[in-house]
């Protein structure tokens, strides 16, 4: 589970990611015990990220390469925002069910802190997964569905740029 910003995003980058079989925009974790309304989660104050949900064939993508993908297409630096989304919901966060990937992101964070590639401290927070909504349906796909909106366009589309240069070998065929 992945919140890097606005779900679209993410999950626009992740559905071209080989080895990805299912992408799933939702809100992880926060204090709520019944399912959010994005109109809710916008607020911020239901303490849930929006996040994607990601299941994934470890024979052909990694968890390391899926996580290197993953903070090389937001700003894991920005404190509660991304670009012009600010908010809690849209903090930078790892959430796991399995403890060997919790472990894995730690030790990434510490290694792109140590190597200084960022400029600034990862503020991203990893934890454990203690709940996940799935969003509404109209958000899923939603790149996809809408490449030629504004928000899509002016945000979403340098993020798959950048995804299929810089990870070109991780791309799946058609993508």
């Amino acid at each position: 589970m992945l919140g890097g910003g606005c779900f679209w995003c993410t999950e626009a980058v992740f559905e071209r990611v080989r080895g990805v079989l299912e992408v799933r925009s939702g809100y992880a974790n926060g204090h709520v015990t019944t399912a959010p309304s994005y109109e809710q989660v916008c607020t911020g104050t239901t303490g849930c990220v929006e996040a994607v949900r990601l299941l994934w064939d470890p024979v052909e993508i990694g968890a390391r390469d899926v996580l290197e993908i993953f903070f090389a297409t937001h700003d894991p630096t920005q404190l509660n925002r991304q670009g012009n989304d600010v908010g809690t919901q849209y903090r930078s966060g790892v959430y796991y069910s399995d403890p060997a990937h919790g472990e894995l992101a730690r030790a990434m964070v510490r290694e792109l802190d140590a190597s200084g590639h960022y400029g600034t401290p990862i503020v991203t927070e990893v934890l454990p997964l203690t709940r996940f909504w799935p969003a509404e349906d109209y958000h899923g796909t939603y790149f996809r569905n809408h490449p030629h909106q504004g928000y899509c366009t002016y945000v979403i589309q340098p993020k798959v740029h950048k995804f299929r240069q810089a990870f070109a070998r991780h791309l799946k065929e058609g993508a």
